[in-house]
């Protein structure tokens, strides 16, 4: 990778997991086999993509976020289409989330379940074996349970969000360096260009 920073990959059966070089992947993340992470992805730090069963696949511009799991079943591969996003801790198994669709922060997606096109699946939501989200729709609770459409407003701040992470794979790329801590803060101490999202709770508060 261009600043040095190497993931943790492990071919078997011959198989050797692919990394564009336009991708991010932490070096604390594990690659195991029939993974294929595309062009201007994210994979965040102590992810674990297990392709030991199946493949799993990140399609352009997706993200897996910090601690995710992503394991295909046999016969059930895991993919991530353009723009997914994938939050912190979730867990994918044997199934598909579709372009531009959310999987919230420790949310449990099973064997062949669909996630649809734009469609968020709330944060600690599960989403049973078989699945299928609708496009631009809210799911919640366990079991994952259909809520209501998603508004323009919604959609417009997932992909701003995403866009961000794409983002941060670009500045991971550039500046993303293994260093010693300081002892204490710097007196005029820097921040991270963290762009400008805000949470869902107040754009819509708005």
């Amino acid at each position: 990778m261009p600043n040095g920073l190497r993931p943790r990959v492990y071919a078997i059966d011959g198989v050797t997991p692919v990394i564009d070089p336009t991708a991010f992947v932490h070096p604390s993340a594990v690659l195991i086999g029939d993974v294929v992470v595309g062009p201007r992805c994210y994979v965040g730090p102590c992810a674990s993509l297990r392709g030991d069963f199946g493949r799993i696949v990140l399609e352009e511009g997706a993200n897996v976020q910090d601690n995710c799991t992503a394991h295909a079943f046999p016969q059930l591969d895991v993919i991530v289409r353009v723009n997914g996003h994938v939050g912190h801790g979730a867990v994918l198994h044997g199934c598909v989330v579709e372009r531009n669709a959310l999987v919230g922060m420790n949310a449990v997606v099973m064997d062949g379940a669909v996630i649809g096109e734009s469609a968020i699946v709330a944060a600690c939501t599960f989403v049973k074996a078989g699945f299928q989200v609708p496009p631009r729709t809210l799911v919640a609770g366990t079991p994952a349970k259909l809520l209501r459409d998603l508004s323009d407003d919604e959609i417009a701040w997932k992909a701003e969000g995403t866009r961000e992470y794409q983002r941060l794979t670009l500045r991971s790329l550039a500046t993303m360096v293994e260093c010693d801590p300081l002892e204490a803060p710097e007196p005029d101490r820097g921040r991270v260009d963290a762009g400008v999202v805000e949470p869902l709770h107040k754009v819509k508060g708005r």
